[in-house]
């Protein structure tokens, strides 16, 4: 059964005429007040709310410069990215820009990597939110919620992508309204302007000096920081999919670097200007987020930021499932996964890449819990390490290569352009390459994603020859649109 290939990318479906072949509703898409939310707290996560803990521990009041680097290599690859989405929206996003730029490989190793990336995310973050929940309900094991969290926003992708971008909405509001207020109180704490405070902005320097464990530790912190940025990309497929794709996705890389301003670098700021870094308590223990609220002398401070913590936790899983079925369905569009893999129910949702996805989730979160010592669930996490900077680096070159082909007319005619092309593409990449050898110098943790992640790349290796040789076959037979024909739609 055939279908227009255009649905694959957002767009309504053609009802079909045939005697006994369903008719085809056209997809719910997403409403420009999805995409402003999904824009604005796509990428606040556990990582901001946990993890910049970790960060200020590690380096010191100059955090506030490790996470304003990273920011700057992400708006720049953002640029980018929104250069090429912009000219031609699809669901792909960069694996299809990829794959058109340089060759069906790059397509196949950057969407399987991307994908595999999105299926640790959503166990890890089912496993997060499970022993949050199994915290405030401890007569219930942790698995348990773990797995109601994957079936209740399994269902909610399931349904259509008009749902996704709803439930994706309230909880990305919660998080921005929790940051906008923590900004708020913040800036009034360090200035001795709330009450029992006093002005507390020379805590950046009064422990030891701003970098108190040196100018390299900023470095080695980019290389943490930067992984709390992934996500951001979300926007743009999202985008593809809503009403209006080229007013969505210029939205969405526009106003990326604030959105990295406000809510990364004025949050770590805020925390370091409160108390001083090395009187952080371990992440592990209580949040900075948490420690901070406390602070402020705000009732209930623990309670409430355990609740936004846990709502940040779903907001990742929802739309890293999405993140992960968009993917995994592109790529068998094109060729490069199991054709059943792109099949779409009536409302556009690609059901089977969606139940495929989550399905990696729970064998993860089982293996967690039944077998934790058995190391599966670190090596999953660990090996999806550099998938962040794999995925920059393949943006930066598919940018160069694509902007290379155009004509001047063409270049001229771009709705939104990368600036100096194709020199801070060039600065992309060798910041990537820095990134990987501080990360292979810094310490046991670093060295670990980097190998992990390198076996996950060479078993793609593996498999790519027999995915070419298939590729040849459907060329050869004319066949190009092969699996989105035999995909269809499911009734």
């Amino acid at each position: 059964m055939s279908v227009d290939r255009h649905a694959h990318d957002g767009d309504p479906v053609s009802p079909a005429t045939s005697a006994g072949v369903p008719v085809v509703r056209a997809p719910k898409k997403l409403r420009p007040r999805h995409v402003m939310m999904i824009t604005l707290g796509g990428i606040i996560g556990s990582s901001l709310f946990v993890g910049s803990g970790n960060v200020i521990r590690s380096v010191g009041p100059a955090a506030v410069l490790s996470y304003l680097i990273g920011g700057l290599l992400v708006f720049l690859a953002m640029r980018m990215l929104g250069e090429m989405a912009a000219a031609r929206p699809t669901v792909g996003s960069f694996m299809e820009y990829a794959r058109e730029g340089l060759g069906d490989w790059a397509g196949y190793f950057v969407g399987w990597l991307y994908w595999y990336f999105w299926v640790g995310v959503i166990a890890f973050e089912a496993v997060v939110g499970g022993s949050i929940l199994a915290g405030w309900f401890p007569s219930v094991p942790d698995w348990v919620f773990s797995v109601i969290l994957l079936l209740v926003f399994t269902a909610t992708n399931l349904v259509s992508v008009r749902s996704f971008g709803e439930v994706e909405f309230w909880l990305a509001s919660i998080k921005v309204a929790a940051i906008l207020v923590f900004l708020a109180v913040g800036a009034l704490f360090v200035l001795g302007l709330w009450p029992n405070a006093s002005f507390s902005v020379p805590h950046l320097w009064n422990a030891g000096g701003f970098a108190p464990n040196g100018w390299w530790a900023v470095f080695g912190g980019v290389a943490i920081v930067i992984f709390s940025y992934f996500g951001t990309e979300i926007a743009v497929m999202a985008a593809a999919e809503s009403e209006d794709p080229a007013k969505g996705i210029r939205q969405a890389t526009v106003t990326v670097i604030w959105r990295i301003l406000f809510f990364f670098v004025g949050a770590v700021l805020v925390i370091v200007m409160v108390v001083p870094w090395n009187q952080l308590p371990d992440p592990k223990t209580k949040a900075p987020f948490a420690f901070v609220f406390g602070a402020f002398g705000l009732p209930g401070a623990d309670l409430v930021m355990s609740a936004v913590i846990l709502t940040a936790v779903c907001s990742v899983l929802n739309s890293g499932l999405y993140s992960a079925a968009r993917m995994f369905s592109a790529l068998a569009e094109k060729g490069l996964a199991p054709a059943v893999v792109a099949r779409r129910s009536r409302t556009g949702v690609p059901t089977v890449a969606v139940l495929v996805s989550t399905l990696g989730g729970y064998a993860a979160v089982l293996v967690n819990f039944v077998a934790p010592e058995s190391g599966i669930f670190d090596f999953i996490m660990n090996s999806a390490g550099l998938v962040a900077l794999f995925v920059y680096v393949f943006i930066a070159i598919t940018q160069m290569r694509l902007r290379s082909r155009m004509t001047t007319q063409q270049q001229a005619d771009l709705k939104l352009k990368m600036w100096l092309h194709p020199w801070l593409g060039i600065l992309v990449i060798v910041a990537v390459v820095g990134i990987v050898v501080v990360m292979l110098i810094s310490g046991e943790s670093g060295q670990t994603q980097v190998w992990t992640s390198l076996v996950a790349v060479a078993a793609l290796a593996v498999f790519w020859p027999l995915v070419a040789r298939k590729l040849e076959r459907r060329s050869a037979a004319g066949l190009e649109d092969a699996p989105e024909a035999e995909a269809g739609v499911l009734p």
